[in-house]
């Protein structure tokens, strides 16, 4: 992938916790997320299946997973991340930017915190990524090589990294996107100083260091049969033909919504046929905001379509969405206007694409009736030790506002200082928010948010809002 964002604790070697006790947490975490009428843009969304996304993909021998944010790993998003999936993948944690800062220092913490949570819930963790032409330091993007000097700081990053995790994870990312949508080779710092042989330095590098390990090629943009899956097509069989390493290609999957390629499963099965696994390694389907209830309708049938054709091939591992929760989600500062790509929404409700995912996997869900009404749903998006970004979501399912007005009031010292696209008014620990000029109306199915910033002390708890 191109970039995360970094909002994408630590766990520990102890035995997993009994799946039933915090089965059982998810779901009154669930529960709770739903009864505040968390729907995004007012669709129907799917209830937590009856056994979770992990035991489903256990029993058809697949991966299902998630990328994460080591920091994260707690609460409600530590709870789903652990319950729901089988497989981890470090969102930024593990890349050279992130790792080594500066040559030779070297920085694990958030790495070791993802890779602890994993071994303490009975998981997978897939490294990602070693070498890409993004997100590396400014000592090596900067530098000045020689091929010799940066064939060594290859092999000595690869080493090093790989040797840490021996036996700890399952797959690497090794090279990820070499190529440009063409199927020409992506002119980065390694392929221009060392030529395409980058690609078979770096694999048989990571297959020294963890000869366990399954090594992939990750790229976005080759789901189907196209110029760029091709040349990728084309490189995993020179590969093996020359002996080189190279267990599996990773097939990205940042998806616009209606646009997942008709020729997936084909382009699946045929790299399958080259004897290399494939894995769908970063999936999120991105829509254009605000989200409608059809959109979501169609998105739960697509997220549906790309697991069910990993399911198909057998050699498809499995699916790793990047990122499960809209809140978390790098679609938004990247791709203006787009978003609601992931299968939870803001609030760790699970909406029509988990649904979507459960029912490829061969599970099944049960759906809320609809509440042909309007509510409002208040959420901190970000907390610090005097202050916090909240925001209050508007959603409509079989109605419609001309205008709105939410109230509240705070349990605790918390007070707004300043608001956006509201008039947000306090009195004691009353507050009272209307809509600004622009954003009164909220047609049915469709959804408004504004959100403020606010002081704290001593605790933070959540309001009980109301729509006047």
């Amino acid at each position: 992938m191109r970039t995360s964002r970094s909002s994408l604790s630590s766990g520990s070697s102890s035995s997993p916790p009994a799946r039933s006790s915090l089965r059982a947490r998810l779901a009154a975490l669930l529960t709770g997320a739903s009864a505040v009428g968390a729907l995004l843009a007012g669709a129907t969304a799917a209830h937590a299946a009856d056994a979770p996304l992990r035991d489903l993909a256990d029993a058809k021998g697949k991966v299902i997973g998630t990328a994460v944010t080591g920091s994260k790993l707690t609460g409600t998003y530590g709870d789903i991340a652990g319950a729901e999936f089988n497989s981890l993948t470090p969102g930024n944690a593990m890349k050279w930017e992130s790792v080594e800062p500066s040559r030779g220092t070297y920085n694990w913490a958030e790495a070791d915190r993802i890779v602890e949570f994993a071994e303490a819930h009975g998981q997978q963790v897939r490294g990602h990524t070693l070498v890409w032409h993004s997100q590396n330091p400014g000592w090596l993007a900067n530098g000045t090589w020689t091929a010799d000097e940066l064939s060594q700081v290859l092999d000595d990053h690869i080493a090093t990294e790989v040797g840490r995790y021996k036996g700890r994870l399952a797959a690497w990312d090794v090279v990820n996107e070499p190529f440009n949508e063409d199927g020409t080779y992506r002119q980065s710092l390694f392929y221009n100083t060392l030529g395409q042989d980058y690609i078979a330095q770096a694999l048989t590098a990571a297959r020294a260091a963890d000869p366990d390990a399954k090594l992939y090629i990750n790229d976005y943009n080759v789901e189907g049969v196209n110029a760029k899956s091709t040349a990728l097509y084309n490189l995993v069989k020179s590969l093996k033909e020359r002996g080189v390493p190279i267990d599996g290609v990773g097939l990205q999957a940042h998806l616009i919504l209606g646009q997942v390629p008709a020729t997936l499963q084909q382009n699946i099965q045929r790299f399958a046929d080259l004897g290399v696994d494939v894995a769908i390694t970063e999936l999120d389907i991105r829509m254009q905001l605000p989200a409608t209830s059809a959109e979501l309708t169609q998105q739960a049938e697509e997220y549906k379509a790309v697991v069910a054709a990993c399911v198909a091939v057998s050699r498809c591992t499995g699916v790793t969405v990047w990122g499960f929760t809209d809140s978390d989600s790098w679609i938004p500062d990247v791709f203006d206007g787009y978003g609601a790509a992931t299968p939870y929404d803001e609030n760790y409700a699970p909406k029509p694409a988990y649904g979507g995912i459960v029912t490829a996997l061969g599970g099944t869900t049960t759906t809320p009736p609809p509440t042909d009404a309007c509510s409002a749903t208040y959420s901190v998006t970000s907390q610090w030790n005097t202050g916090f970004t909240g925001q209050v979501r508007i959603s409509c399912s079989g109605a419609s506002l001309s205008s709105w007005k939410v109230n509240w009031t705070y349990g605790a010292d918390q007070r707004i200082t300043q608001s956006w696209n509201a008039n947000c008014t306090q009195t004691g620990t009353q507050v009272s928010c209307s809509n600004a000029s622009y954003n009164g109306s909220v047609p049915e199915g469709g959804s408004v948010t504004f959100g403020f910033n606010a002081s704290w002390s001593g605790s933070n708890p959540v309001p009980a809002v109301t729509l006047a």
